[in-house]
C-alpha cells in the first residue's frame, strides 16, 4: 500500500482529467469528479453515476444534477506501491469512468483494455 495525501491524490485526479484528449474533454457535459475514501459494500476504484451522453434527449434531460465520477482513494492506494502506481491507477480509473459518461459499457472497456 502506498499512501498519498488527500491534496496530492486530488492533484493526480486533476492531472488525469487534464490529460484527456481535447476532443473528449470538450464534449463532457454536466459532470463532476469527486474523491472519497472507499465505496460502501463494494471494492471499487471508481464509480460513474448519471445519465450517459448517449441516453440524453433534448426534452428528457434538463434541470438534473451533474453526473458524478467518484474515485475511491483508499481502494486505489491499497493496490499501489509508489506514487507512480497511484498516478497510473488514477488515470486508468478516470478514463474508465469517463468512458461510461460517453455511454461505453464494461464489456467494451474490457475489449479495449480499460476495465
Amino acid at each position: 500500500m502506498f499512501i498519498v495525501s488527500d491534496q496530492r491524490f486530488e492533484e493526480l485526479a486533476a492531472e488525469a482529467l487534464e490529460a484527456l484528449p481535447g476532443e473528449l474533454s470538450s464534449r463532457m457535459d454536466n459532470v463532476v469528479l469527486l474523491v472519497e475514501d472507499e465505496s460502501n459494500g463494494r471494492s471499487l476504484f471508481g464509480l460513474y453515476e448519471g445519465i450517459p451522453l448517449t441516453n440524453r434527449g433534448l426534452r428528457s434531460y434538463s434541470g438534473v444534477m451533474p453526473d458524478r465520477i467518484t474515485l475511491y482513494q483508499t481502494t486505489i492506494c491499497e493496490v499501489c506501491e509508489s506514487e507512480d502506481d497511484v498516478r497510473v491507477q488514477v488515470r486508468k480509473t478516470v478514463i474508465h469512468e469517463v468512458a461510461h459518461h460517453f455511454g461505453i459499457n464494461d464489456s467494451r472497456l474490457e475489449e479495449l483494455g480499460w476495465a
